[in-house]
Parts: C-alpha cells; structure tokens; sequence
C-alpha cells in the first residue's frame, strides 16, 4: 500500500477534506465568495462571541458548534439540558487536546465545511451559524441523508459526538431516568448501592 493510500486510510473520511478543497468550494459557491475579497470573507467570518477556556479551537469553531447544539438539544417541555453558551465548545476542545493533530486538523476542517455548507451547497449566503433555527435545521437533515459520503460522515459524526457530551451530563440524567454509574463495593466498605 502506497504511503498517500496508508494517510488517507488513518485520516478516514475527513482525510479527503484538504484545505485546497475548502478553498476551491469556496471560490466556486455562488457569487465566488472569495471574489466579495475582505467583506466576502468577514460576512463566513463574522465576529464570534468570545468562549473562554479553548485550547484548540477557535472562537468562529465554537460559534459553528454552539449553532449545532442549539439545533439538537432545545429546550423543550419536561427536558432542559441546561447548556450554557460554550459548554459544548469546551467539551469539543478538551476532546481534542488528546487527539492525534491529523484527527485535530480534520475535525477542524469539517466544522469549517459545516459552516459554509449552506453557501456550497444550498447557494445562499448565509453561513451555518447565521441561519435561522428552521433552515440550519432543514440544512443539517440534508447533511444526515446526503448522497455525498463526506457529508454524511461529518453529520454522524458530529451528531453522536454532541449526543455523548449532553447525556453524559448528571443534570440530563434524571430526564433520562438513568441513575448514575454503578458504584462497586470498596474492601471493607458498604456495599452497591
């Protein structure tokens, strides 16, 4: 097997998302967006809240995933995740200070292509972030059953990894009716509880 075969293969499906080709959807979305030249890439960029405690990712990845959560886990009646704004973002970045840098610069890579999908994509003008709560929601389900692979890889992704982060929380874990972990007996101690 070729060294570039043994990369792509460790990297997996996000070893295809190069930066060349963020770039060159970029050029090619409606309106070539890179042609807007500074407003073009302020207006994808914006001014992101600031998320104290990252170490790894920026503020702008932060912003992408915070408009992620807020489309999987509302508030609804009898369920409150009780998210506050960076928890996710944080549980992203601490994630991934473990992680090998190709794995890093991947998922980086796919929150960047989650973030403009919808000017690659859907040819609006509007990144992901920015979207109202009904089109990031119809745009993201598009993702979930896209024809493309890298799409669909990237939403699972995404999907399983949040889901891991809000469940594993013991504030969600009453509205689950999960108790908490098992507690096995210490040497002398008390027993399960």
């Amino acid at each position: 097997m070729s060294e570039s075969a043994q990369a792509e293969g460790r990297a997996g499906a996000f070893g295809r998302l190069s930066r060349r080709r963020v770039f060159t959807l970029l050029i090619a979305a409606p309106g070539g967006l890179l042609a807007l030249g500074g407003a073009g890439a302020l207006w994808l960029r914006g001014c992101p809240p600031d998320v104290p405690g990252l170490g790894v990712l920026g503020d702008r990845a932060a912003r992408t995933l915070e408009a992620l959560g807020e489309l999987m886990f509302p508030r609804l009646p009898g369920f409150d995740p009780a998210l506050a704004p960076g928890d996710l973002a944080r549980a992203f970045d601490g994630f991934l200070q473990d992680e090998p840098e190709e794995n890093v610069s991947g998922l980086t890579r796919a929150l960047l292509l989650l973030e403009a999908g919808p000017l690659l994509y859907d040819h609006g003008v509007t990144p992901f972030s920015r979207l109202d709560l009904d089109a990031r929601r119809a745009h993201f389900e598009s993702w979930v059953t896209s024809d493309e692979l890298l799409r669909r890889v990237v939403a699972t992704a995404f999907r399983r990894f949040l889901s891991l982060v809000v469940y594993d929380r013991p504030q969600v874990w009453a509205y689950l009716g999960y108790r908490g972990t098992l507690r096995l007996p210490t040497p002398g101690g008390g027993g399960v509880p």
